[in-house]
């Protein structure tokens, strides 16, 4: 009886050691959004700052310590002459960025829905590509004189670029079996442009939107140096003809919250329109 329970415990418990192991699926994407992780970088390298400036390894002359900055710009903001630089700054970049923004996209629509806008626009905006932007300022001096409006063509210049292109793509990589489902559903062409052309083109829009942003203070932190008499750029100018470095790291420290804060808003806009989606990112 003993060997018919032995043998019977034997057979039973065989199959238990031949069943394979399920292996644990690996994960391949990033994992889930660190909260406030884009704020990890800055916060690191200011730390970095702090303590080679603290030890002694940074001139002060050159660089000086984060708290240094910190109270020259206290000084600047209670004097008024940081506050009045910054709102000219801004009405600079928003002037400009809204030109471009309007043209780029006009611009891409035209040439990406029509060959004939494609013939005559696409190739004019890859030669405007190709010349360096911060090199038309010469001309545009002289066409437009040394005042606000040659600042604020050069800034537009550089945020359309961008923008066209990578709309101009976008709309170029629309599968066109949508375009034919909407010849056969007999979609108006205003309808057509909402329910495809626009979802199918907003992807590259925001990266070019993107590219505008950084690119429009780029442009702007080079434009104040040139023939001004108030903003960022001016103020960093007359610091290093005075040698005040200080007064130049407070200004770059601006122009970088503002480039991190628009970026910023650009992706949360972003994430918002396109939710729809499932990327990596999300």
């Amino acid at each position: 009886m003993s060997a018919v329970t032995t043998t019977e415990a034997a057979v039973t418990v065989a199959p238990a050691k031949d069943t394979p192991q399920v292996r644990r699926r690996r994960r391949l994407s990033p994992g889930r959004r660190l909260p406030a992780a884009r704020l990890a970088g800055p916060v690191l390298l200011l730390a970095l700052w702090a303590a080679a400036s603290a030890a002694g390894q940074l001139d002060p002359a050159a660089i000086p310590a984060p708290w240094t900055v910190v109270r020259t710009g206290a000084h600047l903001w209670t004097d008024g002459t940081l506050p009045t630089d910054i709102l000219t700054s801004l009405q600079r970049a928003a002037t400009g960025f809204a030109i471009g923004l309007v043209a780029g996209v006009l611009l891409a629509l035209a040439s990406g829905l029509s060959r004939t806008g494609e013939a005559l626009i696409d190739g004019t905006v890859s030669l405007n590509r190709a010349i360096p932007t911060l090199g038309l300022i010469p001309l545009f001096i002289l066409w437009l004189g040394i005042g606000e409006t040659f600042k604020v063509a050069i800034i537009a210049i550089v945020v359309y670029i961008p923008i066209y292109l990578n709309t101009h793509a976008a709309l170029s990589g629309i599968d066109h079996r949508f375009v034919e489902l909407a010849e056969v559903q007999g979609l108006s062409r205003f309808a057509f442009v909402r329910q495809i052309v626009v979802p199918g083109a907003l992807p590259g829009f925001f990266v070019g939107l993107r590219l505008g942003v950084t690119g429009s203070w780029l442009g702007l932190v080079v434009l104040e140096q040139i023939n001004a008499t108030s903003g960022l750029g001016y103020m960093m100018f007359q610091a290093q003809n005075y040698g005040q470095s200080d007064v130049i790291l407070v200004g770059l420290v601006v122009y970088g919250v503002f480039g991190l804060v628009s970026d910023s808003a650009v992706r949360l806009i972003e994430r918002r329109v396109l939710s729809w989606r499932r990327t990596l990112s999300s």
